[in-house]
């Protein structure tokens, strides 16, 4: 996908309208991790190295239009502040005399950050009006926060509407990955898929079975999968009304060449609690009482032999309970082997989405990734091959 990068924008003097995802973890009233702040840099950089006014856009929690004292972005600017090295102001408002007046002043090279957008009703229905007030205090638009991508707000596509968009270094480091595990990907691709629940995720294997050679379902969902083959499921969390639709993406899968993988062990116990007793156990040998809470051993090396079969593998999710020991084992022990194939070059290895990230850090495995994704709902709405509004914004 061709989309405009910084590397097609003259910014020498502009006002720089930049989109970030500053919607940062709090504790006190103060920033208690400071990775999306960090996250923005390269661009935030890029453009005062080359004398551009830098003014960045940013939501913040929940407000629904309000003016919540709790959900201002003040305490965000010191903190930039000290990671950049440099002043960066601060405007009571992202619209209207508060922010036309601070932007009025800047001069090339100064940062301002504006005021939390989600103050503002419009903003969430991308308002035309307020698209507007936003883009007559810039000449050009970065978007630099692909985990807002899916979002069409007014921060985030309304504006483009106004003024010449471009991709933000973060933003084009995200899409260029994502565009080697799906768009482009180097052949086999085996895509891993695990969590709760096949309803969150309907739409995601639909589109996978389409995509990738080997689709691997792991976590609460292979139970779906496994009672629609007819196999018992015990007191496993189960969405025994979805066994259709189950069946009906196995279908599609053997369609269109798609090789399914499910767990052929598990690991049960009948308290779903940290260090329950537990056993491993035959798909056949689950009890009336049994939970599914990890797949086993066999399951795990099948996965893994699928990894050295593969040259492309898209993670989202874990493949059983991991935040309980020991039903943490199957993922750990398939992302360090991922993470191994990756570093060793016969892998590229892109991953994200609700707990995947966590369940990565938990299995010390993230940083042998190529890349992971911290977008969220918007990596899982790419993998779904839904368009993104904000990257439409943004096509060349």
């Amino acid at each position: 996908m061709a989309f405009r990068t910084l590397d097609d924008a003259d910014v020498k003097g502009q006002r720089v309208l930049v989109r970030v995802d500053f919607n940062v973890p709090m504790q006190g009233g103060a920033v208690s991790d400071d990775t999306r702040l960090r996250a923005a840099l390269p661009t935030i950089n890029d453009l005062r190295s080359r004398g551009a006014k830098v003014i960045l856009l940013s939501h913040f929690g929940r407000p629904k239009g309000a003016r919540v004292a709790a959900m201002s972005l003040a305490p965000v600017a010191p903190v930039l502040a000290k990671l950049l090295d440099a002043p960066v102001g601060f405007a009571s408002d992202c619209v209207g005399t508060a922010a036309q007046q601070s932007v009025a002043a800047m001069v090339p090279g100064d940062v301002l950050l504006l005021e939390n957008t989600r103050f503002h009703k419009g903003e969430q229905e991308n308002d035309p009006a307020l698209g507007r007030a936003m883009a007559d205090q810039g000449d050009l638009f970065v978007l630099d926060a692909f985990s807002s991508a899916h979002r069409a707000h007014a921060s985030t596509v309304g504006i483009a509407q106004f003024l010449p968009a471009f991709a933000g270094r973060a933003m084009q480091r995200e899409l260029d990955h994502l565009e080697k595990a799906l768009g482009k990907p180097e052949h086999p691709v085996l895509a891993v898929v695990g969590g709760a629940k096949v309803s969150s995720k309907i739409d995601l294997l639909q589109n996978l079975v389409l995509q990738v050679d080997i689709l691997c379902i792991g976590g609460g969902m292979a139970n779906t999968f496994l009672h629609a083959l007819g196999k018992p499921v015990g007191a496993s969390l189960c969405e025994k009304d979805l066994a259709d639709t189950a069946r009906a993406i196995m279908t599609s899968a053997v369609r269109n060449n798609c090789e399914i993988l499910l767990p052929i062990d598990v690991v049960v116990a009948t308290k779903f609690a940290a260090n329950a007793p537990h056993q491993t156990v035959s798909l056949d040998g689950v009890g009336e009482k049994d939970m599914i809470l990890d797949a086993g051993p066999q399951s795990v090396a099948v996965l893994n032999a699928a990894m050295d079969r593969a040259k492309t593998v898209i993670w989202n999710g874990p493949l059983g309970a991991f935040e309980l020991t020991p039903f943490d084992a199957a993922t750990k022990a398939a992302a360090r082997h991922c993470a191994a194939l990756t570093r060793a070059g016969k892998l590229v290895s892109v991953a994200g989405g609700g707990d995947t990230v966590s369940a990565l850090n938990q299995a010390g495995a993230a940083k042998g990734f190529t890349f992971i994704s911290t977008a969220g709902g918007a990596f899982l709405e790419w993998m779904e091959g839904k368009a993104l509004p904000g990257v439409e914004a943004l096509k060349a």
